[in-house]
């Protein structure tokens, strides 16, 4: 008689240990493909990128300077009327996470000659949902790049700012910047400015006063106080 190594009374439990597995399987691949799925398509930014490129083929770039890059708050920054004396150069595109910066390097960044690249993004991309770990990563992959190419320029991280708009993840902004600011100390032609704390009142929160109705962009006055803050560094350091 043939006898299964298995009896009766454990084939419940070895149908739930495999369950189980399956469960977790699944799961993690689940997990793996949200994951992937937050990140989105950067092709949604390519008639911003065009009009860049219309742009530069009909006006001459500045060399050495000051390339501001990244998300909306860049975008919306006057910084030609700004830092008037400065060669500057804007690419800002709104709503761009660090992969999509990545994704356009060489028609955002590489094309140009800067002395200093001023970026500001990530925020973005930790209100969508993305693990800041991974968001530090894209940042850390994009430095790689720059510093290959443009072994000799400075790179300026600015600071997520807070808003009341996006409360639930002030916390998750403030590791970030923690993060980023002790990484950039310990790096040659690093940099990171507060201008954060610039747009917060007493008591720490973010001040409406500085923004739009939609209390996420900053209006006049908020870059008021982001024009102070950066011109000290400018004067310090350039």
């Amino acid at each position: 008689m043939t006898h299964s190594i298995f009896s009766n009374s454990s084939l419940p439990a070895l149908r739930s240990a495999i369950l189980l597995v399956v469960i977790l399987l699944f799961s993690a691949i689940g997990s793996k493909l949200m994951a992937q799925a937050d990140t989105p398509d950067p092709t949604r930014f390519e008639q911003e990128i065009d009009a860049f490129a219309s742009w530069d083929a009909k006006n001459s770039s500045p060399d050495n300077a000051l390339l501001f890059v990244g998300s909306s708050s860049i975008r919306f920054w006057d910084t030609a009327e700004a830092f008037q004396g400065y060669p500057v150069i804007n690419r800002g595109f709104g709503g761009s996470h660090i992969t999509d910066v990545l994704y356009y390097f060489d028609r955002v960044i590489s094309r140009f000659d800067p002395s200093l690249i001023i970026f500001y993004c990530g925020e973005n991309d930790i209100a969508s949902g993305l693990d800041p770990d991974d968001v530090f990563d894209d940042y850390t992959e994009l430095l790689a790049r720059v510093g290959q190419a443009f072994p000799d320029a400075d790179f300026l991280y600015v600071s997520i700012k807070p808003s009341n708009s996006r409360t639930e993840y002030s916390d998750a902004f403030d590791s970030f910047n923690r993060r980023v600011e002790s990484y950039n100390e310990t790096k040659h032609r690093l940099h990171y400015i507060d201008l954060a704390s610039p747009l917060t009142m007493s008591d720490g929160q973010p001040d409406d006063s500085l923004f739009v109705d939609d209390r996420l962009h900053l209006n006049e006055e908020g870059y008021r106080q982001w024009n102070e803050k950066m011109w000290e560094f400018l004067s310090q350091n350039f």
